[in-house]
Order: structure tokens, then C-alpha cells, then sequence
């Protein structure tokens, strides 16, 4: 069964609703919340799970544990992927791409992917600018989502479906980096 849902005009508003769960949950300590990824584009076809991102200022390992606590309040359990898929062609040391995870997969509950990443790191970037690229470009959402619903109804794993998918976000980010400098866009 295809894991890509057609767009769903309710996502905007609990994503909005759950980046201020959480945003309430974490304290100051987080500096931004943000619903990110494809459920926080109009239009876009997505996994029905919700992309929040939460900025930080401090050593990623130092959030962790402050936030450990009020997350797992809300569901949400923290997994060992530290690490964020970097863009061919950046020369970046991996470790600028750092993150910490976490997710909530429990029964009646939305389905949360919630990173967290340094303020200014190149990652925290690429998440805003991959959603407001979009944003701005609704013309690209049909080719982009269609992609994504014909390759998930061929891949039934998750993680290759992601990593499969990376190259081609990738592309995107070429015009959305072109984008951004065209009209100073910054997050």
C-alpha cells in the first residue's frame, strides 16, 4: 500500500497546532518551531506524518537532554539518527549537518518527525527553504508530488523510499539556492 496521501487541506492547521504543542512544551531553550516538509506545502502530496523542526542555539547533545523530558510528554521518543543527508555538491564537514530526532508513532496520535538543529547550520536552512520554495513555486507541486506517489507505489520501504528521493530533492534545492539569492529570501 502507497505510504504518499494525497494533500490534505486540515495539514497546515495541526501542523501549526503542533509546532505550538511543542513550542510550549520546550520552553526558551527552543528558539523556533517550525512545521517544515511536504505536509507544510499547500498542495503537495505527503506521508501523513508532521515535519517540525525546533532551532536551537546550543550544543545539539545539551537540547537533547533538556528536551528528552517535556517529548516524551508528548509522545515523542528520541532515535539515533543524527545525521542529515547532505546535498551533492556541498563540501561541508558532515557534522555541520548534524541533528537530533525524534518521532511519535502512537495509535490516535498525528505522527510527528521532530528535528532538531543548530541555528544557521546549512540543514536548518535547506528544511525552511525547501517549504517556502515551494510555497512560493505552486506550479512545481504537481511534478514533485506525482514523483513521490509513483515512487512510493514501488518502494514499499520507508527509508529507501527517503533515500531514493534525496537526489532529486537535491535538484530542487539548485533552483530554490537560485531562488533565494534572486530575492534575498533568508529564514
Amino acid at each position: 500500500m502507497p505510504f504518499v496521501s494525497p494533500y490534505d487541506p486540515a495539514w497546515a492547521t495541526r501542523g501549526t497546532a503542533l509546532a505550538g504543542e511543542v513550542r510550549a512544551a520546550l520552553g526558551p531553550l527552543a528558539l523556533r518551531v517550525e512545521h517544515i516538509g511536504s505536509t507544510s506545502v499547500p498542495g503537495m502530496a505527503a506521508k501523513p506524518v508532521f515535519d517540525l523542526q525546533v532551532s536551537v542555539a546550543v550544543e545539539l547533545d545539551a537540547a537533547a537532554t533538556a528536551f528528552d523530558g517535556p517529548l516524551a510528554g508528548l509522545g515523542l521518543v528520541r532515535k539515533p539518527y543524527e545525521q542529515d543527508h547532505v546535498p551533492a555538491g556541498r563540501d561541508d564537514p558532515p557534522a555541520r549537518w548534524a541533528k537530533r530526532y525524534w518521532n511519535r508513532r502512537v495509535p490516535g496520535l498525528d505522527e510527528i518527525n521532530l528535528h532538531c538543529r543548530r541555528t544557521g547550520s546549512p540543514n536548518e536552512r535547506l528544511a525552511l527553504l525547501f517549504r517556502d520554495w515551494f510555497r512560493a513555486h505552486p506550479a512545481a507541486i504537481p511534478a514533485y508530488a506525482r514523483f513521490k506517489q509513483q515512487l512510493a507505489a514501488v518502494v514499499a520501504d520507508v527509508a529507501v523510499y527517503t533515500d531514493l528521493k534525496d537526489p532529486v530533492v537535491d535538484l530542487v534545492i539548485v533552483s530554490a539556492e537560485q531562488w533565494a539569492e534572486a530575492t534575498g529570501w533568508a529564514p
